[in-house]
């Protein structure tokens, strides 16, 4: 059975947006990449590793768009957060796009993600 790959990514948004660790590192690839809005890298280590720091109280991804090729998937769509990371507030809208694989024997994986920043006077 193919799971449906914006299921899976509304999945992975809600750990987020729980901070439920355990439920992303089960969704990240080993080898999973982050590249950030500013160009910054994080690995899968970092990436869970942020939530030390960071509690979401906004998460959400909308205009989304998924095309399927065999075993990975790629998921374009626009996020918008609101968080708390260091102490400091932020608000952002962001362009995202996630790649998924389908790893055999484990699953389907989230093995990257890529953020752009967006004016939200562009929606």
């Amino acid at each position: 059975m193919t799971p449906d790959i914006r299921a899976l990514h509304q999945d992975f948004v809600e750990a987020e947006l729980r901070a439920d660790t355990t439920r992303l590192d089960d969704l990240l690839a080993v080898d999973f990449a982050s590249i950030g809005e500013r160009g910054y890298v994080l690995d899968k280590r970092q990436w869970i590793g942020k939530f030390s720091d960071l509690s979401y109280t906004v998460l959400e991804v909308s205009d989304v768009d998924v095309r399927r090729y065999g075993s990975t998937a790629i998921l374009r769509g626009v996020q918008r957060s609101s968080s708390v990371w260091g102490g400091t507030s932020m608000t952002l809208v962001t362009r995202v796009g996630a790649v998924w694989v389908e790893v055999p024997g484990v699953g389907w994986r989230l093995v990257a993600l890529q953020f752009s920043s967006l004016d939200p006077a562009l929606l």
